[in-house]
């Protein structure tokens, strides 16, 4: 298997991506089932979009509706590859080039962008490549979808300042990438994997950070 733990993991060429579909190929709920608000628009005039990939995104989405304040809805999806209106098991495979995302709609007289970055930076290993703890595949990376040039230079400012906390804690480089939000469009994922982890409290939750704190 090219891309299983068998052999070194690696991103896919637009060539062995799966060619993918013109719509989505199942239903999206309208309503966020823990917050009540819309999952896909229409969006509160003047809130902003976030796009942060971490991991599972089960584990990931729960961490940012459940920060208090600002937060207006958040939905998952798949966001960096080449498959347009990829499914899961299409996903899985590692061809399509997709990573597991988390969509956060906020306030931001309430919550700040930094504020969701420090939520990103310390809840994962974003030096771990292609993994995250028992997760392994292109899926799991991590990675910042910019949605302006403000974002942009916030995230490259934490990376930074992260970098040099990791650094001292004995960790090695990051590994997350910092790519332009409308270059990779967002396929949100299935009813199934929308605020999984409130219909299954005890479902599985692949995400750990490094106990490492990012200091501004």
């Amino acid at each position: 298997m090219l891309f299983g733990r068998s052999r070194e993991l690696r991103m896919p060429t637009p060539e062995e991506a799966p060619k993918g579909r013109p719509s989505l190929a199942y239903e999206v709920p309208e309503r966020h089932a823990v917050l009540g608000t819309a999952l896909r628009g229409p969006y509160p005039e003047g809130s902003e979009v976030a796009d942060l990939a971490l991991g599972c995104f089960w584990g990931a989405e729960r961490r940012y509706w459940q920060l208090p304040g600002g937060v207006w809805t958040t939905l998952v999806g798949f966001q960096g590859g080449y498959t347009p209106h990829p499914v899961d098991d299409e996903v899985r495979t590692g061809l399509t080039g997709h990573a597991e995302t988390v969509r956060v709609v906020f306030d931001p007289d309430r919550v700040s962008y930094r504020d969701l970055l420090t939520l990103f930076w310390e809840s994962h290993d974003p030096t771990q490549g292609f993994r995250q703890g028992n997760d392994v595949g292109t899926h799991v990376r991590s990675i910042l979808f910019t949605r302006s040039p403000a974002q942009r230079a916030a995230a490259e400012e934490t990376l930074t300042a992260y970098q040099r906390a990791l650094s001292a804690a004995g960790y090695g480089e990051i590994t997350t990438e910092i790519l332009p939000a409308e270059q990779h469009p967002f396929y949100p994922a299935s009813a199934l994997h929308q605020q999984y982890l409130a219909r299954n409290p005890a479902g599985y939750c692949g995400l750990g950070g490094t106990g490492v704190a990012l200091v501004r």
